[in-house]
């Protein structure tokens, strides 16, 4: 129905479209590629393996140096602890990530996908992210296509889209000189995606960039899917600035009215992408339930472990029952997903599921944990 945009043409949607403009022409989009009644979500659960890192992002609140009282690295034995909590919570995903932590060999993460893989065949493990694995190749004196494909042997299949923040050089040496730049982060997913993995993309606004950056980082992304396809999902979310260094630079708190462009523009704008999704969890159920009208055909997962939004004081949850609630009330018909975003389950005529005890409680305090201070 449309002709793909420039980017001087999407520049120009960005900063001058309204919002009901935007939101009319995504949900145009959204419904030719996906049931119109229909939203997502996946049973899963976000625990981490370690909160030592040296990379030192200053929109982090969640990272501990070496030495500090409340550092923490697991061993395979207390992450696998996460795995049983989430079999005992009938969950199909566990999303594991951690700090960059050059203490860890590459034997411990390939070790951590066995172990996840022969213990847990039911539970999808959905591991480590673009900055982990970068890292873990320079220190392995490795190519990041060996540390891949390693681990692909091991049994990793799909890569979250984490460490993107946004794809703009300048943004990253203003927040997180240390990290994986745009380039790099881009190679990453190119090479995850030639060997057979699927992925995800992200971006976290809100900060420090400019309306040109974000439509850089959308125009990377289109392009990245061009060359090599493999993203599975778009997933943005807005910075959360307590407790962290940038919170100084960064006064403002980007709004609903932020998110809901950003969806909506994304829907256009990543023509090539099958899915975008929106989040109760990064956003708020409210505005999170209201964005399923901006273009995403996605709600996330119930997230019932999570500690990195945690750490800046930004607290949500929700089970099995919440997810079906809050799509029906946003308008929608759920359907449970799988990390491929094939459709496992839908519910007509069924307005709750019993929930197993875990994730009637959804307490974290059982579990080795960082807790902020």
């Amino acid at each position: 129905m449309y002709d793909r945009l420039s980017f001087q043409e999407g520049l120009d949607l960005f900063q001058n479209g309204s919002n009901e403009q935007l939101q009319k022409r995504a949900l145009e989009i959204r419904n030719q590629k996906n049931p119109p009644n229909r939203i997502t979500f996946v049973l899963d659960s976000n625990p981490n393996y370690t909160n030592v890192c040296h990379v030192d992002c200053s929109f982090c609140a969640f990272y501990r140096h070496k030495g500090a009282k409340d550092v923490y690295t697991k061993t395979v034995d207390e992450v696998l602890e996460h795995l049983e909590f989430a079999r005992k919570a009938g969950l199909t995903t566990v999303l594991l990530q951690g700090g960059v932590n050059n203490d860890l060999p590459l034997e411990y993460y390939e070790t951590l996908v066995k172990q996840a893989r022969a213990k847990y065949p039911d539970i999808h493990p959905h591991f480590f992210s673009a900055v982990e694995l970068w890292n873990l190749a320079k220190i392995s004196a490795l190519s990041v296509r060996e540390v891949l494909e390693r681990l692909w042997e091991a049994g990793l299949r799909t890569i979250p889209g984490g460490g993107a923040e946004i794809l703009s050089e300048r943004v990253r040496l203003e927040v997180s000189p240390k990290k994986i730049d745009p380039g790099g982060w881009i190679e990453f997913h190119h090479t995850a995606h030639q060997i057979g993995y699927k992925t995800t993309a992200t971006m976290m606004y809100g900060h420090v960039e400019e309306p040109h950056e974000i439509v850089e980082h959308f125009e990377t992304l289109r392009n990245a899917q061009d060359k090599i396809p493999g993203f599975n999902c778009f997933i943005p979310w807005s910075y959360k600035r307590e407790r962290t260094a940038l919170r100084r630079k960064v006064e403002n708190w980007a709004g609903q009215d932020a998110y809901f462009r950003i969806l909506a523009f994304a829907r256009i704008y990543l023509d090539n992408f099958p899915h975008i999704g929106a989040s109760w969890f990064g956003e708020g159920k409210k505005i999170g339930m209201k964005a399923l009208h901006y273009g995403a055909d996605d709600f996330g997962g119930t997230i019932l472990e999570e500690n990195v939004h945690r750490a800046t004081n930004w607290i949500n949850k929700a089970n099995h029952n919440d997810m079906l609630r809050m799509i029906r009330e946003a308008g929608f018909e759920p359907a449970q997903r799988d990390t491929f975003y094939n459709i496992l389950r839908t519910y007509e005529g069924v307005n709750s599921v019993e929930l197993p005890e875990a994730q009637q409680h959804q307490e974290q305090d059982h579990l080795p944990q960082y807790v902020p201070t």
